[in-house]
């Protein structure tokens, strides 16, 4: 036995150098492939770019025409200008309002030029520049976030909570989720915009916002009736109260044998003083919230800012012809040359 105990170390080392062998062989593959993968990525990206370099000046001619040409159409081309409002839309008139900016984009497509100078109350030749309105989401803060977040929490399950964190709840919001927006318009003409301002108008003040107004309204209108009721009640049991204190100490100065509970019942009636007290700061706090409320959103919409009297000219890289064409050449040779290397791979292929 004794010549056997030495042999089990060497083959723990061997078990041992087998096992790291085998690592090493693994990451040796993994290595290689992920440089297969760089190879071919650096490949793809060399056999794309080639024909520009094989047909340098080719390219070249080709890039300087369409500049010229790009740059040609973009100062013979009629101007365009945009201008943006911000507004803050109430009782879900923000609806009407994704609605109409397509239609309103429908109607400049069609060339309804009529029904655009009705709504917008311009004459048609006016209604003729305008290019497209666009509907975004307006300038929000985290504060805003935050308290938007609040609200949809509370008006869901409490058991639902947990599985929406705000994170989510960011990332999953919609155009419409929002409550301020921001309305690009853009036209061929700089000063139009301030004139667009009543077409949209229009949009927020519908049917649908108008019974949601009234609903409130009138909703307003029955809780603070009932909260002045309340206070009415309030204030006529405080008469009362205080009516009783006086009969009560009338009769605490007649009777000699109180002045030992005296002490007592002033504590238990100042109590009482200060609970009603509370109670009618506490009515008076919720008529003034509702009554704040009401004159917050007593309009359909608010504009925070108005479309500028004059237009911004777009020169956004869209616009750009001068720049915008080069960069549709080049990639128009490179699609036609791909093209070509497979009609011929296919055509030679056996």
């Amino acid at each position: 036995m004794s010549d056997k105990l030495p042999q089990q170390p060497q083959n723990e080392e061997v078990d041992l150098g087998q096992l790291f062998n085998a690592i090493g062989r693994l990451f040796e593959k993994l290595f290689k492939f992920i440089g297969r993968i760089f190879k071919a990525i650096f490949s793809a990206i060399i056999y794309t770019i080639k024909p520009l370099v094989v047909y340098f000046k080719i390219v070249a001619v080709a890039l300087i025409i369409a500049a010229v040409v790009g740059y040609v159409y973009e100062e013979t081309k009629a101007p365009l200008y945009y201008s943006n409002m911000v507004v803050k839309p109430h009782f879900d008139s923000k609806y009407q309002l994704f609605s109409n900016i397509d239609y309103f984009n429908s109607l400049i497509k069609s060339n309804n030029f009529s029904e655009l100078s009705s709504i917008f109350e311009i004459d048609s030749s006016e209604a003729k520049v305008l290019k497209g309105f666009e509907l975004k989401a307006g300038p929000e803060t985290q504060n805003d976030l935050f308290i938007e977040y609040d609200e949809y929490v509370k008006s869901i399950d409490t058991s639902l909570v947990d599985e929406l964190s705000y994170v989510d709840y960011v990332q999953n919001r919609d155009l419409l989720s929002g409550r301020i927006f921001s309305i690009k318009a853009t036209a061929h003409k700089s000063d139009i915009f301030t004139h667009l301002q009543k077409g949209f108008k229009k949009t927020f003040i519908n049917e649908f916002s108008i019974h949601q107004k009234k609903v409130r309204d009138t909703t307003a209108y029955i809780n603070r009736l009932t909260l002045t009721t309340q206070l009415d009640r309030l204030d006529s049991i405080q008469k009362t109260y205080l009516e009783v204190i006086r009969n009560e100490s009338k009769k605490s100065k007649q009777t000699l044998s109180l002045s030992n509970s005296l002490p007592l019942q002033e504590e238990k009636t100042a109590t009482k003083e200060y609970d009603l007290f509370l109670k009618e700061q506490d009515i008076r706090a919720r008529i003034n919230k509702l009554d704040q409320e009401v004159a917050e959103q007593n309009t359909y919409f608010d504009i925070l800012s108005g479309f500028n009297r004059i237009g911004i000219e777009e020169r956004s890289i869209q616009y750009r012809y001068s720049i915008l064409f080069p960069i549709l050449t080049v990639i128009a040779f490179l699609l036609l040359f791909l093209v070509l290397k497979a009609f011929n791979y296919i055509k030679n292929y056996e």
